[in-house]
Order: C-alpha cells, then structure tokens, then sequence
C-alpha cells in the first residue's frame, strides 16, 4: 500500500508522502480554485484543471432551492476532480458560514454583531456545531468563519458581521465558534476558516479594503488577539488574510503578517487562504508586483498557500517558473504540503461526496436546530431604553399599531452572510460582495428609493423569499397570530432610507386611539443595491434615516407610548429617537426567528438580556469612540491638556459598551480578590455576589474589567478582562468566580517584546464599560518577558450554584 493510502499514518506523513510523488503541475493545481456556477456543465472543470484542484467554491449552492441540486453539484463536481487527479487527490469545497450555510434548508442566524450581543460563548458553540454539521453533510469542509475582526467604525458595511470592539469579547465567541465548526462527523472533519487576517476593520474613511494605518503595537495587541485566542484555544485550522494594506503591504503579499507574524509569532500551523481575488487585487488595484505573475509569486512567498476563487496569480506561467528554477519551488511545496495536509485531517481521501438520501435527511437539520436559532435571536436582542413601557401587557393592551417596512416582510431579519441574502443579491441591480462586485459604468438604471442610492423594493424579492422561507413569519403576522384578542393595524409609514414624509399623514391617523405604537426602524443590512449596509456598503451617515428621524418627531406629539425596534448591522443611533421613544429595542438581524424572538421580549415571555458589544457614537464626527481608548484619549481626553467635550456634542458616546437594561433589576456584592499581591507567573481568583432583587427571573451578564494604574507604556483606560451570564430567579442569589493569570496582562514593551509588567492592577465589576460598580486592586510583584502566544487571552469564569438550575 502507498504510504499516503494508510490511514494509520498521520496526516503530516501521508502528505509529505504523496507530495514527493507529484509533478509541478500537480501540485501547481493544489493551490488553485474553481468556482461552480449554477446549473454548470464543469466543462471548464474538466478543461481548465486537467490535473484536479485544490478547492471548489460552493457559494452558487445559494441559488438552489433544495438540497438535491446542491448534492448533484457537489457528488459531481467531485467526481471530475478524482478522475482528473493522477492519485485521486478530493477537492476541499467551501462554503460561507457567519450566519449559516448558503444552501436551502440550513439553518439561519443572527448577525455576528447580534451574536457578539449575547455574550454567550456557550451557545456560540453551539451554533457553530449546526453550520458546522450543516456543511459537512453537504461535503463542505473548510467553512469561511468566524469573522475575528475587531471592529471600531459604523461607518463600515461590514461591522455587523463582527462579534464587536472589544478583542476579549471577540475572542471568547470567535474561539467557541471554531470548537463548534471543527467538530467531526460522517467520517469527516471541517476546517474553519477565520477571517480577515488582520485589522481588516479599522481602515481609513470606514471604506472596505483600504490602506490601514494602525500601528504593528495595536495590530498585534488589539487586532490579532482573537486570531491568537483561535490558534492557541480553538486549534484553529484556516486563516483568510484581509484586502487591506498593513504597514505598505496587502496582508495576502505581506510576509511580516503572515509568516513572521502569524506563523513564527502566534504558532499558527495550519493553511492560509486567499480572499476572493485577493491576490490579483493587491496586483491590479494596489500595485504590488508588475504582473499577475509576480503578485503570486510574492503571496505564495509571504505564506499564502491557495488562491481564491479562481486561478489568476497561482497560474500557469507560475508553475514553469518552479519547474526552470526560476522561483524556489521549496516555496510551492511548502504550500502543497499544507493544502495536502489538511485535505488529510479533513478525512476526505476516505469521504470525499456529500451525503444523500435518508442519511442527509438525518443528519441535515436535527429538532433542537431551531431552538439554538431562536436562543440566539432572543439573546442578541438588547433593550437600551425602557421607561416602563415593555414588557406590553396583553390583558391591558386593546390596540396597537405597527408601522415600518421591516414589519411587513421578514426579508429584512436576514443579514448579509444568509442564505437568503445571498440570493436576494442575486436578484439587485447592482452587485456589492467582493470579487462579485457588479462594475456600474451609468448603463445600469437602478429604481431607487427618493433621497437615496437604495434600490426600490420590488415584489420578486418578496417572491424569492417566500419560496425559500415559506414558514418564517414576519412581526405583524406573528402578533396576529397570537394576540387576536387585540386590534393590530399596520401602516408602511415610511423606508429604510431616503426622505419620502408621503406616508406620515395615514400613520399618524391611524395612530390616534392606540395603546402603544411599535416603530421598526433603521435600514436593511444585505447586500447589492437593495441594502442600506454591507459588504461593500460603506456609509457617512450612521444615524437613522432622515424620513424615520422626521417620523418618530412627528408621532411623538400624539402622547402614546412609543416603541422603537431597531434592524440594522449597525447600531442605532438617533437624537429623536434618544429623546422621544419610550423604549428602544436593538434587534440587529435576528433571521428566521425573529418574528418569535421579538414578540416573546416584546410582552415579557423572555426578559432580554442582551449587552452592546460596540460603544454607540452619535455620529460619524466621533468616530472612533470605543471605550479601551488609551489613557488620556477620547472621552478622557478632558483630562489631559484639552476640553471635555467638542463644541457640537459630548465626546462621550450615545451608549456605552456592555450597556443593556432589563426587566428586572440586578445587585452586586461583596468583590473578593483572594490575594492582594502575585508573582507574573500566578493567578489570583476573584469572586462577586450577584442577586436578581427585581419582579421576574433574569439573566444578568457579568462584566470584569481591569486597569493597569500606572506602566512603562499607555495604556487602556480599562479593559474587558472575562464576562459569564448568570441566571437569576427572583430573590436568587448565585457567586461568580474568575480565574485571572497574570500573563493577560501582558502587552507589548518599547522594544516590542510581550512583557508581563510589575504594578498595581485595578479590578472592577461593571454594569458597562463606564458604570463602575465594585472594585479592587492587586499587585504583580515582578516583570518578566514572555511569548505572546503563550499569554492568557480571556479570563476563566465559574459560576456557583448554576448545578441547582440545570
């Protein structure tokens, strides 16, 4: 038997086994893509990739409309590729999975923003075991998740696929999804892809893809930490570089990032792959290299080892300049090696089509799905503003009226890495996703909504959706369903965009002798031309639109309760709806429960517990406004050498991150730290008493933040140092204990060396970042230099007294 067949042997050898037997050619067509198109004949499989492939995108699964034609493609795409293939080497096929899988009948999640919102790594977890089983049933095995970035700037379209601002958070939720992707069933295991390596978040202007001036200190501390917290807590298997330039270079060309950065910094052993087009942007849009050619040869130097989506830098003129020694083809098998490496880890040698029949039936979807979905909707739902008015008593309440879009199509719950979104993009004018993009040169008419560049709805993505979501209710469907007993009327009222006042007047009519009216607000977060934020769906304006704005001022005269619920893959941010709603309901994209999520918070059945991961500015002027700005920065600033406030608005945010109230209300006491002073070796274990001293059951999400009082660097004003939700009965009182290592508190020297630093360190139980409610303080006796990959990332939590509720 060929050594590279047995699968007693380690993946390590059966690739260098099989890697030594294979030609230039061969291993040329290891680092390259194919991209499936619907209804595709593979000719130009069978043409273009005459000895097999390294990867086949299964993103064009999402114009299916039933798994069998995702089974076709994938069984025989796959069959061409073996046959290609002189060893029979499988193709690795991918498929998105932020918000589920591209295919029909996945499962649907919240936004990863929303998700971010839920501070709830275990039920992360869970979610990535779904998309996870999900993808793999299909043959899928190295799924485009999580997104790790640290994201600071709502001007940016793709904020809301971010966990949030703060790389702790980021960094507990993203290591749990990877655990839960990584799982292993049918004989197979997925290879989770995190993205974007890194800082992808923090370009110039807010604008997808541009030059990127962060610091390597604040890169590294700040942006890379959730990607460490994957490699050395998830054992995290794919990293996918970002567009943007770091330091004068496209991180998919630049070799600081991903080889004396990623791999000899962090310890990351597993295979890089290109974002779409990547490569052949850093050429042709970056102007790295004077050829294609010379782009590809840089980006397999740097450590990219495959290119997506279709073969373009990885080419054939590539593959002679290894075979004449022109290029170092040691460059080209380390690459291989990876890629044949991981296609053994996956087990696809031995499994390598989807499922079919009654055994993908079985093994597709599972009853407690859509539990976990409506969990997540449920959690990721944060109430920012309450005086009273929610929870709606149903016994008490003989009318309400409904108004805004987002009421009236659920369209709207589905954010922009959904399955539906995908095929909803499909049907828009123009095209936004990257290497997807639709080129407009002005030949293309797009109907668009008055004040606005937004695409005007139409009736065939109402159409689509309903044929691909026939049971997903929208709001106003889910309260008449259940609340017949109460006069529910609807009126459009306004858009998601633009400045149309025409539907004011009936609303406001219609308003008149209601009880409540509840207000869906904000914009669409997809993509293409029909969504107000996305991918590629950049923004100056971060506050609602100004006809909602205009809206909420002229309801607000009527005196009836209003409430605000906002969709958005940004937060809301608004000075009407701060000083005129009675409660606001932050919902993000809450997907194919949604319409359930939101009626159970809405009257009550579940009390919210959702917490921002993001600080709110109020509006784009003041952004960056996160809250671990180094001392002396943004809203600390006033008390250094400036002013406390601009001349228009505060410097301070709108809301704060890791604010969101409750129904119920929350005690803490008694802050134990168990030693006062500890070597950069040790730990200390703090420990806090939380009561629910409130009217309902309640889960409370407790904040630990610590501050480094005086160092030989700035530093954070505070920082995030662990979190845990904690569910509380009424009059039930549980502690909460943290284990806290010293080397979390490690941070880059002057000299760019990971020191753990002696000093004072502060402790604090937070209600948010800025509402300190107990604290402490420690002292790390001794300085001390360590490998950063070594360094604790997130602080360990226990919470005594949960066993009783199990």
């Amino acid at each position: 038997m060929k050594r590279y067949l047995n699968k007693e042997l380690s993946a390590k050898e059966r690739a260098t086994d099989l890697l030594n037997r294979m030609t230039v050619a061969e291993k040329m067509a290891q680092v390259n893509c194919y991209f499936m198109t619907k209804n595709d004949n593979f000719d130009g499989l069978k043409k273009d990739f005459p000895f097999g492939v390294g990867q086949i995108s299964a993103l064009e699964m999402r114009n299916n409309y039933n798994i069998e034609d995702d089974v076709k493609m994938q069984i025989s795409a796959q069959k061409i590729v073996l046959k290609n293939s002189r060893f029979h080497i499988p193709a690795i096929f991918h498929m998105e999975g932020l918000s589920g899988a591209y295919i029909s009948g996945a499962t649907s999640f919240s936004s990863g923003i929303g998700r971010g919102s839920s501070w709830n790594p275990i039920l992360e977890h869970n979610i990535g075991e779904i998309v996870g089983r999900q993808e793999r049933a299909l043959g899928i095995t190295n799924t485009l998740a999580p997104v790790l970035d640290v994201t600071r700037d709502s001007r940016m379209g793709r904020q809301g696929e971010s966990y949030g601002e703060d790389p702790t958070l980021v960094s507990a939720m993203g290591t749990a999804m990877v655990k839960g992707l990584q799982e292993c069933s049918f004989g197979r295991t997925t290879q989770a892809v995190a993205k974007h390596f890194a800082a992808s978040q923090s370009t110039l202007g807010g604008i997808h893809g541009a030059e990127n001036e962060q610091s390597q200190r604040v890169v590294q501390e700040v942006y890379a930490k959730p990607f460490q917290a994957a490699i050395s807590l998830g054992n995290i298997r794919g990293i996918m570089p970002c567009y943007a330039s770091v330091d004068g270079l496209p991180t998919s060309v630049s070799r600081p990032m991903l080889t004396s950065l990623l791999r000899n910094s962090m310890g990351f052993d597993g295979l890089t792959i290109s974002d779409y087009v990547a490569i052949s942007n850093a050429h042709s849009v970056q102007k790295i290299g004077n050829t294609y050619t010379e782009a590809g040869l840089k980006a397999m130097t740097a450590g990219l080892d495959m290119e997506l989506h279709f073969k373009q830098c990885f080419n054939d003129e590539l593959g002679k300049w290894f075979k004449e020694n022109k290029a170092d083809i040691e460059i080209l098998n380390r690459a291989v090696f990876r890629v044949l490496k991981a296609k053994f880890e996956m087990g696809l040698f031995e499994k390598p089509y989807s499922l079919s029949g009654d055994e993908l039936k079985e093994n597709f979807s599972v009853p407690n799905d859509k539990k976990v979905a409506l969990d997540s909707s449920e959690e990721s739902m944060i109430l920012l503003k309450n005086d009273g008015v929610l929870p709606i008593d149903s016994s008490k309440t003989k009318k309400i009226l409904v108004v805004g879009p987002h009421a009236e199509s659920a369209r709207y719950y589905f954010n922009g890495y959904t399955h539906f979104s995908m095929l909803e993009g499909n049907l828009a004018a123009i095209a936004t996703m990257a290497g997807l993009e639709t080129k407009n040169d002005g030949s293309i008419k797009v109907n668009t909504i008055p004040g606005s560049k937004v695409e005007r709805d139409n009736e065939k993505f109402e159409t689509v959706f309903k044929k691909l979501n026939p049971s997903v209710p929208n709001l106003l469907e889910q309260l008449q369903k259940d609340f017949p007993e109460i006069e529910i009327k609807y009126e459009h009222g306004y858009d998601i965009a633009g400045n149309d006042y025409s539907g004011f007047d009936s609303a406001i009519d219609k308003a008149r002798g209601a009880d409540v009216v509840i207000m869906t607000l904000g914009g669409k977060y997809g993509t293409g031309s029909v969504a107000t934020t996305g991918e590629g769906i950049d923004s100056t304006n971060i506050n609602l639109p100004e006809c909602q704005d205009r809206f909420i001022e002229a309801i607000s005269k009527l005196n009836i309760p209003l409430v605000g619920v906002h969709f958005d893959g940004r937060p809301i941010s608004s000075d009407a709806a701060d000083s005129k709603l009675n409660a606001i309901l932050e919902a993000w994209s809450p997907a194919e429960m949604g319409s359930q999520a939101l009626e159970n918070i809405l009257f009550g059945r579940t009390n919210p517990s959702g917490k921002l991961p993001v600080s709110v500015a109020r509006n784009a002027g003041q952004i960056p406004v996160h809250y671990n700005h180094l001392n002396g920065s943004s809203y600390h600033q006033g008390e250094s050498v400036g002013f406390s406030d601009y001349v228009d608005i505060s410097h301070r945010p709108r809301y704060y991150f890791g604010h969101g109230l409750s129904y119920t209300e929350f005690k803490y006491q008694n802050l134990v730290i168990d030693k006062s002073e500890i070597t950069s070796d040790e730990c200390v274990n703090i420990s806090v008493d939380v009561s629910n001293v409130g009217q309902l059951d309640g889960t409370e999400v407790v904040q630990l933040y610590v501050t480094d009082k005086y160092a030989s660097m700035t530093r954070p004003v505070t920082e995030l140092a662990g979190f845990t939700r904690v569910f509380l009965r009424v009059g039930q009182s549980k502690t909460v204990k943290f284990i806290l290592k010293a080397s979390q508190l490690a941070f880059l020297d002057e000299d760019m060396n990971w020191c753990v630093e002696t000093g004072d360190i502060i402790v604090s139980i937070n209600k948010n970042a800025d509402e300190v409610v107990l604290n402490d303080k420690f002292k790390i006796s001794n300085t001390k230099l360590i490998q950063g990959k070594d360094r604790a990332l997130y602080a360990d939590s226990i919470v005594l007294g949960d066993e009783n509720d199990a």
